[in-house]
């Protein structure tokens, strides 16, 4: 009588199987696991009786591939839970449409030769403020008294040539000492009303003029009306 040298699943082929699961290749995973069963229920018919099939191997192949079919049912959760909650926080986003919001951030509009920012210093001390345009050019300097906690800062758009800049988006730098000369740390922040929402980013960004202010940088919210 022929003896079947056949004897365990070899990772190829276990692997096979899962490959043609993520990759579409099977209906599901249910499928690739009767083929499975298949194999083994074969392997067990055929196999040789000087060399039989190890209980314990045939116990962790069959956990092995229950474990996989476990991780994609867990991933396919995740990627429904994901899904919603995006939708969540975009439909949440949609309320901040017309709203006047304050955001963590140091670009903010110059309008009609007025553009304002918070402060808020760590400890007392003088600020060198830098301004510089959206192509990254300096377009003024000077100095302010810093005091502890939130203070705002308002520029009328003069530089320090005297001319005046033209509206668009200026970025706001902060250079902070204490009366000893040692350097103290100042945060900046922008308040603007938010006229539009972009979805395309992983977290929503609220549009406020050209300034991009992503949602989850906002500090608080205030009704325009």
């Amino acid at each position: 009588m022929a003896v079947s040298n056949t004897s365990k699943l070899t990772a190829q082929q276990i692997a096979a199987a899962q490959n043609n699961t993520a990759s579409g290749k099977g209906t599901s995973i249910a499928n690739n696991f009767d083929q499975f069963l298949t194999l083994l229920t074969t392997q067990l018919r055929n196999q040789n009786p000087l060399d039989p099939l190890d209980t314990n191997q045939f116990t962790q192949q069959l956990v092995q591939f229950a474990g996989v079919e476990q991780q994609l049912k867990q991933n396919e959760t995740l990627t429904a839970l994901l899904g919603v909650s995006k939708a969540t926080t975009g439909a949440s986003a949609i309320g901040f449409v017309g709203q006047t919001v304050t955001a963590d951030g140091a670009a903010t509009p110059l309008k009609e030769g007025k553009a304002e920012w918070t402060l808020n210093a760590s400890k007392g001390g003088t600020g060198t403020i830098t301004i510089k345009d959206s192509s990254g050019k300096v377009v003024y300097t000077g100095t302010k008294t810093l005091t502890a906690g939130d203070q705002t800062y308002s520029w009328d758009g003069k530089t320090s040539t005297g001319s005046t800049a033209p509206d668009g988006e200026y970025t706001i730098t902060v250079d902070g000492t204490d009366v000893s000369g040692a350097a103290i740390t100042v945060k900046t922040e922008i308040t603007g009303k938010v006229d539009g929402i972009d979805f395309s980013t992983t977290v929503p960004t609220l549009l406020i003029g050209a300034i991009k202010v992503p949602l989850d940088r906002v500090k608080s919210v205030k009704s325009t009306s």
